[in-house]
């Protein structure tokens, strides 16, 4: 099988600082994985790597055995980054009608409505220049965007950020549907929590390198707890078994 995606001795550095040592991280179509770690572990810069937004010094990446270098690599992904500001100017209807049209869908009013409203957000909203919107109602069109794209791959960097609890469990539930259709699904978060709910397999990110990847329950048996957050705290050295 092609692996959705294929990190292989991958490092980065900036400068004389060391950013990411020697990764190795491989996602299956159909999976779904959560990349944890503390501020500054290195997770948005993994992201950027997978994403050629950024050179690395050494290693490779390939993204449906494509190399990530290629555009054709991601035809089939779609991204929200983690700082997510549409263009102020725009209402988000123009907004949405603009990245369906980079991702070579049809805008389609009643499924954007349902979308709108599975993460609830009034559709009425969208009629408004964005400069006008909240940071949570801003990042509800960025995911409406995203989710609406029909790609097979799901890169999310803190998909979470901004969104109110009633939204953010509305999201993790439309997220677990999509299990279903098949998608694979890669994002970086702080919630622990939402790993647990959501992913196969959990990356922990700390001091540059993966120190764990595995399920959630396998993390929980190698560190010998039955707390997830325990056992990622014992993992990164905040607490000892």
């Amino acid at each position: 099988m092609v692996k959705a995606l294929s990190v292989n001795k991958l490092v980065k550095s900036y400068g004389t600082q060391l950013i990411l040592s020697s990764i190795d991280l491989d996602l299956l179509p159909g999976e779904f994985l959560g990349l944890v770690g503390v501020n500054g572990a290195g997770k948005t810069t993994l992201i950027k790597c997978l994403l050629d937004f950024t050179q690395f010094d050494s290693g490779a990446i390939s993204i449906f055995g494509i190399s990530h270098s290629l555009v054709e690599s991601r035809r089939n992904l779609v991204f929200l980054p983690e700082k997510f500001i549409p263009p102020y100017y725009l209402s988000g209807k123009d907004f949405l009608v603009y990245m369906h049209e980079l991702h070579g869908v049809d805008y389609n009013t009643e499924a954007v409505e349902e979308m709108l409203n599975i993460l609830d957000l009034d559709p009425a909203y969208i009629h408004k220049p964005v400069g006008q919107l909240s940071k949570g109602m801003s990042q509800k069109i960025g995911l409406a965007a995203c989710l609406l794209s029909n790609k097979d791959f799901l890169v999310l960097d803190e998909p979470m950020s901004g969104l109110d609890p009633k939204a953010r469990a509305y999201l993790k539930r439309y997220l677990r549907s999509l299990k279903d259709q098949g998608k694979t699904l890669f994002f970086s978060t702080h919630m622990l929590n939402d790993v647990e709910m959501i992913c196969d397999k959990v990356a922990i990110l700390h001091e540059g390198k993966l120190q764990f990847v595995g399920s959630p329950s396998d993390c929980c048996t190698r560190y010998e707890t039955n707390d997830f957050e325990q056992a990622y705290l014992r993992c990164v050295g905040g607490e000892k078994v």
